[in-house]
């Protein structure tokens, strides 16, 4: 039987600073990091029951401050539709009506449109900094770079915000059948991954650019998103899933039903055979704008995965949807992605099999299967202790943390994050960024590193003072003020290094503190923030 280590000795967690170093350790892998006093905190009220709060965000209060602030974020509580009504068409931002936008327009829509994925990083980021509920914000940075999504692919800088808000984010504890229909049906990832164009090649609805079977999407859904590049599937299956996803798309507005029963101003005559069977499936538009089209729809039946599946309409992606997250492959596949990115790069198998058995018992319990993974020999293991590479994102978000700064001006954040190659929403590719030392472990990232510590650890770094402008509601650039946590305005205090050595637990090597010891007290806040240690999580 696999116990709990969270509450065993020192000795059996191998941790030579015993429960700070194990306080530290959760901190480190369950949340962004410590906040001054966390570690304290954790101390106190004991790291089981730590985890525990975590695995359960609803029970912890988020700060008043927070809420207000998440709350002048407007974007974030638009739809789809109304995103794009509203940003995504020039006549619709002040265009001549009845005209077709010129380039000028198109590029204004454009330049107006970025404040949404400037609102949705000024989220991610605030979130990540300021929320007690760490481990709700760690798993949904972990499921956005799993499910990804490119903002500057065509339409999703529209929808990448939303994306994150409606299809993650209410699912990162949850079930991942839930957490994978979120994602296949919004429009961000109907784009992005192209099936919004994926039609049946004889259907009513093939013509311009709904010509025939688009594979991407139905690849990537196997390969990254369930059963892995090695899950058994074969070309077949990849088109047999694509056949079973032709006809699933969007719509930007709820269509308008004619009299003739058909749907906008098709009419039920260019429904043909699909007229007295199928109208059920007809006009099928969700509040995300989700929408299944039956006229592209290749309705014959498939085979998927061995499994027969009858061609029925819209029912066939929920019944291809069962099958991928019930697969022991996928089982596996998310295991291992959960073992690498919370334990170590080359994860132990037997953790992976552990943690496959335990989604596979549970029906794919996010919560059951992360609970596990926390009270597993592995996890608590002395030779994985702040042994994962920070990515540039955990290290910038972590470094805030620690140093205790109150952010105003998210963009020097968004843009240091540019700059370490990691910037939020902008994975071009669907695998996702890397969380791996490999990948972001290199003397041109670690130059950039250590001048971002130093600005951070000399207060040069100017996130206590807002952007000189902002776009109001009616769009009007507004001079603001600056302002600071205490409402004083200016710039961030220096962190001091004292009170920074106690956040991060003193866990450093010897000649990490001499070196802190012998430099100007002005640059030892920026030794820290740049030591070895603190690179590692």
């Amino acid at each position: 039987m696999r116990a709990s280590l969270a509450t065993e000795s020192n000795e059996v967690s191998g941790c030579p600073d015993g429960m700070e170093c194990r306080a530290l350790h959760v901190l480190n892998r369950l949340a962004f990091g410590p906040r001054p006093g966390d570690v304290q905190r954790v101390n106190a009220i004991g790291v089981e029951r730590y985890i525990q709060e975590q695995l359960s965000p609803d029970s912890i209060p988020i700060p008043a401050s927070l809420n207000q602030r998440l709350a002048e974020l407007d974007t974030l509580r638009m739809t789809p539709p109304q995103l794009f009504t509203k940003y995504g068409k020039p006549e619709f931002g002040g265009g001549r009506k009845g005209e077709k936008p010129d380039q000028a327009e198109r590029k204004q829509a454009r330049q107006r449109a970025q404040i949404i994925v400037q609102q949705a990083a000024q989220a991610r980021l605030m979130r990540a900094i300021e929320s007690p509920r760490q481990l709700q914000e760690v798993m949904a940075d972990f499921w956005f770079n799993h499910f990804n999504v490119f903002a500057a692919k065509g339409l999703d800088h529209l929808w990448v915000g939303a994306y994150e808000q409606q299809a993650i984010r209410p699912h990162v504890l949850g079930r991942f059948r839930d957490l994978l229909e979120a994602t296949a049906k919004h429009p961000a990832m109907l784009f992005y991954l192209d099936n919004w164009q994926n039609t049946a090649p004889n259907s009513p609805g093939a013509h311009g650019r709904f010509e025939g079977l688009n594979e991407n999407y139905a690849r990537e859904l196997m390969e990254l998103h369930t059963l892995g590049v090695n899950g058994g599937y074969t070309q077949q299956d990849v088109i047999a899933l694509a056949r079973i996803l032709t006809g699933w798309g969007f719509r930007q507005a709820r269509p308008r039903v004619a009299q003739s029963g058909g749907l906008g101003g098709f009419g039920a005559r260019r429904f043909g055979f699909m007229r007295r069977r199928r109208m059920r499936d007809v006009g099928r538009v969700d509040a995300n704008g989700f929408y299944f089209d039956p006229r592209r729809h290749d309705f014959s039946d498939k085979v998927f995965l061995g499994y027969q599946i009858k061609g029925s309409g819209i029912g066939e992606v929920e019944q291809a949807l069962d099958i991928l997250a019930r697969s022991p492959a996928t089982a596996h596949h998310i295991g291992y992605q959960l073992a690498q990115f919370f334990v170590a790069d080359d994860p132990p198998e037997p953790l992976v099999r552990h943690l496959a058995d335990r989604f596979v018992t549970t029906d794919g319990d996010i919560r059951a299967v992360l609970n596990s993974l926390f009270q597993s020999h592995e996890f608590w293991d002395q030779r994985y202790y702040g042994a994962k590479f920070k990515t540039p994102q955990q290290y910038l978000i972590s470094a805030v943390r620690a140093a205790g700064i109150y952010v105003v001006n998210f963009r020097p954040l968004a843009a240091a994050s540019q700059r370490l190659g990691m910037p939020l929403y902008g994975c071009q590719t669907p695998d996702g960024y890397k969380n791996t030392q490999e990948a972001w472990l290199n003397p041109d990232a670690m130059m950039i590193r250590l001048s971002l510590a130093t600005a951070l650890g000399s207060g040069h770094m100017p996130l206590n003072r807002a952007p000189l402008e902002r776009m109001d509601s009616d769009e009007r650039v507004t001079p603001v003020a600056a302002v600071s946590a205490d409402g004083s305005g200016g710039a961030a205090r220096p962190p001091d290094p004292s009170a920074l050595l106690l956040t991060l637990g003193n866990h450093f090597s010897p000649t990490t503190l001499s070196a802190i010891e012998a430099a100007p007290v002005a640059l030892r806040a920026a030794l820290i923030l740049g030591s070895p240690e603190f690179m590692h999580r």
